[in-house]
């Protein structure tokens, strides 16, 4: 990695866009055009607000095994509360992920349709802020993801609310994750080389050095965000929305250097999803003579993620 900037992926200051709201979606459409990644600082989420949310998050992965162990939920693809090691395994991956998580969905109302499918939350009775917390950050993580949705929809041609309707009540998960401490003769990496299902993801952690993507020339690109600031990757489902204009670049968290590793590393990505039954079909702006329709056939994101989850073993 010598001779690479730590700075690869330029940072964008999401206080530009009410200043200029064209030249944030341009600025935020080149990098993802570019990187399939960004870099958004100034956020305007609460910094108390997160800093609660590390705290919890350290708390509830420092239980017992036994004591996480009781919110796991066996034939649930992990969609909501605790996944334990050795069950997500990247795509086409011999090694699991050295990492667990926690899974906190959309809370829904009584008699939604969606609830057939989106399972209500499971909340740790150990720690009483942990929900007040995390639904609040939810929510305020998905109010940034709207606004870069609005830039992307307005780099693309397309109005600045088209996002609303296709993602209101969408399957977002925020998901808090914990990598252990990694032994020097770690068999897997925390976690492996793979693409994000979702629309886009909202990182918040990613200053503990590890995550990389994968540029153009098969290089490994280290993303090192400023203090706070929020890394945001392109998803699976923009990227076949976009025909591929706007790329979903494949990505990895690699084991830490031996002065680091008994460390713990934690971060908590936001996947912002589409609503189950919205249908991805092929933007038609992003069909050209150079760059024809890859995706003739429309799928429903339900049906979309139900496929993908499979193919990371979430779902049996």
């Amino acid at each position: 990695m010598s001779g690479v900037s730590l700075s690869s992926v330029p940072p964008l200051s999401l206080a530009d866009e009410a200043r200029d709201p064209a030249g944030f979606a341009h600025a935020l459409g080149t990098s993802f055009e570019r990187f399939g990644f960004a870099v958004v600082a100034d956020h305007g989420i609460d910094p108390a607000l997160i800093e609660r949310a590390w705290a919890e998050t350290r708390a509830f992965f420092a239980l017992p095994a036994g004591r996480k162990a009781a919110y796991h939920l066996p034939g649930k693809a992990g969609a909501r509360g605790y996944t334990p090691f050795g069950i997500e395994i990247a795509k086409d991956a011999k090694q699991h992920d050295l990492k667990e998580f926690w899974h906190v969905g959309r809370e829904l109302p009584a008699g939604h349709r969606y609830r057939d499918h989106m399972a209500d939350n499971l909340w740790p009775a150990e720690l009483p802020d942990f929900k007040p917390t995390f639904l609040a950050l939810f929510d305020a993580l998905d109010r940034v993801g709207l606004r870069l949705l609005s830039a992307i929809a307005c780099h693309l041609g397309l109005a600045p609310d088209w996002f609303v309707g296709p993602t209101e009540n969408g399957n977002s998960v925020l998901r808090l994750l914990h990598y252990p401490p990694v032994p020097a003769d770690a068999p897997g990496v925390r976690a492996g080389a793979h693409e994000d299902i979702n629309l886009i993801t909202l990182l918040l952690g990613a200053e503990e050095a590890g995550l990389q993507l994968l540029d153009r020339d098969g290089r490994w690109l280290p993303v090192a965000p400023p203090d706070g600031a929020l890394v945001v990757n392109v998803g699976d489902m923009l990227q076949r929305l976009t025909n591929h204009v706007l790329p979903s670049t494949t990505h990895r968290v690699v084991n830490p250097p031996p002065e680091r590793r008994r460390i713990s590393r934690y971060s908590m990505p936001y996947f912002l999803h589409l609503a189950s039954d919205f249908e991805i079909r092929t933007l038609p702006q992003c069909i050209t003579p150079r760059n024809p329709d890859r995706y003739p056939d429309p799928i429903t994101a339900d049906q979309y993620l139900t496929r993908r989850l499979r193919e990371i073993g979430l779902l049996k």
